[in-house]
């Protein structure tokens, strides 16, 4: 060993605690934006949540709508039918 050896061995492991230290602070960046964009994505999964929610309440409230309007109209064509029939019937009678 000579007398330059020790020194350079300081200075290798100096410039391996350093570039350690470096890849920690990285690491530590990272993982701040992997927070931020969990955050995130879990914030649009729960709007998406909400959004499906209400597309489902407004469909079952069209099936209602739509059930009501067959019922209505099995009702309302049938009189109408009959109503123009008699129309026609008190025109064409004088």
């Amino acid at each position: 060993m000579n007398d330059n050896e020790p020194g350079r061995m300081i200075a290798v492991l100096e410039e391996l605690r350093d570039g350690q230290k470096l890849q920690l602070a990285r690491q530590q960046e990272a993982l701040a934006l992997q927070r931020d964009q969990f955050a995130l994505v879990q914030k649009q999964f729960e709007r998406t949540e909400r959004i499906q929610e209400r597309a489902e309440k407004l469909q079952d409230k069209s099936r209602e709508v739509v059930a009501a309007a067959r019922k209505i109209l099995v009702l309302i064509v049938p009189i109408v039918v009959a109503l123009i029939a008699y129309v026609t019937w008190l025109i064409f009678r004088r």
